[in-house]
């Protein structure tokens, strides 16, 4: 007996995930582990600590340099980061 009804076993794990609404957090997850392949490893070395609230990518950095740096290039970043994930999860960066 064949099954009329099948899906794709991706499929049914989005939408499980889209209907826990976790995919937007793995999204998150997902950018918040790549940072070094985003930035570089210099810079990926000068941060403290990197997080996500409320769509904001909150970044903590040891280096003055570095900060300045990456708020020259703050709205090109958001912007691949967002092209990486397929979807807006960052809308502002913050460096601190």
């Amino acid at each position: 007996m064949k099954r009329s009804s099948t899906q794709p076993l991706k499929e049914v794990i989005q939408e499980y995930l889209e209907a826990l609404k976790m995919n937007s957090k793995l999204k998150e997850v997902s950018l918040i582990s790549n940072w070094e392949n985003m930035v570089g490893r210099t810079v990926a070395r000068a941060t403290k600590d990197i997080y996500i609230k409320d769509k904001k990518l909150f970044v903590v950095l040891k280096s003055s340099v570095v900060r300045n740096e990456l708020a020259l290039i703050k709205e090109p970043l958001i912007k691949r980061m967002n092209e990486e994930a397929k979807a807006e999860v960052i809308i502002d960066l913050v460096l601190l």
